[in-house]
């Protein structure tokens, strides 16, 4: 009765807030459900158990699911670290077609994503409201997006009008879905060869760029998490002052550069701070022009600041 009363409520929320059923539908102790993330992707569902307790009550679990949204199949995905730590097994669980690939609308674009093999759910949600606000700047500029996964921030700005497009990513199947991306949301692009995969180290590719003489109106930085862990919050934090200082040197005078974290352990303001540092390393004037995080369906708890962890800066760099 608490999974159903508590699954309702988070449903309920959605479906005030999105006019299709493309959305976090549980964002753990957000929607007071601690170890539970469940994305709906239309009919399909990927459900993440991270503790114990939750994986006791998965049989109730799967019931409430199946009552409340009848999906044609749910994705068990179980490859998660924290599942280790509380001694559960990580195969993956397949229930009825789970399909190889997702297609998800989001911001007027469609996107596929891999389902089966993708990283955490398949495609992450929480950035939807940022690469709106993004792709504000990309008519008309050469955009690249920096640890780009499937595409998500160059997709939506191609889509926008930006005149190219180039993506970085170590997954060469992050960098062939995005590449299909933007090409499926601007095909004047594909059809103008304007659109470009690079697979790699993203610090090196950087590099890479600028001995070439790259330069972009738009740079879109969304690493993933640097700091994990308490411990680990200086070698992270020397990671996120790198990666944007490299970030911003790819920009051209009055471009503007959007830089993310997923990090809980580093603060908004301290990732503000690095981009400050980042514009002043490069020489640049840095204004702020935008400052978000995560979206409604990723709610955070007003008790739990632990559960607020996307911070998202957009600046001009003059």
């Amino acid at each position: 009765a608490l999974l159903r009363e508590r699954l309702e409520t988070a449903l309920a929320l959605r479906e005030r807030c999105f006019d299709a059923p493309y959305y976090r539908l549980c964002h753990g102790e957000g929607d007071m459900l601690p170890g539970l993330v469940v994305d709906r992707f239309g009919d399909h569902l990927t459900v993440q158990i991270g503790t114990a307790g939750m994986e006791a009550r998965k049989e109730q679990l799967r019931e409430v699911l199946r009552s409340l949204l009848s999906p044609a199949s749910i994705l068990w995905d179980n490859d998660l670290a924290s599942r280790s730590l509380e001694g559960l097994a990580r195969d993956n669980d397949l229930e009825g077609d789970v399909p190889e690939e997702l297609d998800v609308p989001e911001n007027g674009c469609r996107f596929l994503a891999p389902c089966r093999t993708g990283q955490k759910t398949g495609w992450f949600y929480d950035q939807r409201r940022n690469r709106a606000e993004a792709a504000r700047y990309a008519n008309g500029v050469q955009v690249l997006d920096i640890f780009s996964y499937a595409g998500g921030f160059g997709g939506t700005a191609a889509r926008a009008g930006a005149s190219s497009v180039t993506f970085i990513d170590a997954s060469q199947t992050a960098v062939d879905y995005a590449v299909r991306n933007a090409a499926r949301n601007a095909p004047r692009l594909a059809d103008a060869d304007a659109v470009k995969g690079l697979c790699g180290d993203a610090f090196a590719c950087m590099e890479q760029l600028y001995d070439e003489g790259r330069r972009f109106g738009l740079v879109c930085l969304d690493p993933p998490a640097f700091i994990k862990r308490r411990k680990d919050a200086e070698q992270g934090k020397a990671a996120y002052r790198k990666a944007n200082a490299l970030a911003v040197r790819l920009l051209e005078p009055g471009g503007v550069f959007v830089s993310c974290s997923c990090s809980h352990h580093l603060p908004a303001e301290t990732l503000r701070g690095l981009v400050a540092l980042a514009a002043a390393k490069n020489h640049r004037q840095g204004r702020i022009l935008y400052a978000g995080g995560q979206p409604e369906d990723h709610p955070v708890h007003c008790a739990m600041p632990e559960t607020a962890y996307l911070k998202c800066f957009i600046a001009h760099m003059s």
